[in-house]
């Protein structure tokens, strides 16, 4: 696909699967903290979404196909207390994007493990890379590792820095 740019703060981290796992913790609905190893992940039911690619910076790519699991899925695996507004998405070197959990929850959010029918690259997010495809692109982490729920709304990476905290490519 001609039109993706690879655009990230830090050096791409190596995956190490002996190390990697995915964890949702925070306000869940039964106090607990759950773990997958990434085998144990990418082996749920996964969808395909195709999706535009906004970056803040001003350029859109249009038209990728996602595959991966779909956000929803990770929210019946781990339900979130009563009260949960908003949810912070961790990747490596302590990376973070705030979405409000309607965002999160949308149908078309997906924690990607391919790109237009090919697994992603490490450059691009490999193994697991959290797309929301509405919001700019600084909203859809690569490299994710968890899912915190949040029962208040916390600035992310980009937000403490100054971007919209929203992230809404249509109304900025």
């Amino acid at each position: 696909m001609l039109g993706w740019p690879v655009s990230h703060y830090g050096p791409v981290p190596r995956f190490r699967p002996e190390r990697w796992d995915l964890r949702v913790f925070g306000a869940t609905a039964d106090g607990d903290e759950h773990t997958w190893k990434c085998d144990e992940f990418t082996a749920r039911p996964r969808i395909t979404v195709v999706a535009d690619l906004h970056c803040a910076t001003g350029p859109t790519s249009t038209d990728h196909e996602w595959f991966g699991i779909a956000a929803t899925t990770v929210l019946e695996l781990v339900p979130p207390a009563l009260g949960v507004t908003h949810v912070m998405a961790w990747a490596e070197y302590g990376y973070a994007a705030n979405l409000r959990l309607s965002d999160f929850a949308t149908p078309e959010t997906v924690l990607a493990t391919h790109h237009n029918g090919e697994p992603l690259t490490a450059e691009h997010g490999f193994p697991l890379r959290l797309v929301v495809p509405h919001p700019y692109g600084y909203k859809s982490p690569k490299w994710l590792r968890s899912i915190e729920y949040l029962t208040e709304d916390r600035r992310g990476f980009w937000e403490e820095r100054g971007y919209h905290n929203i992230g809404d490519p249509w109304t900025e």
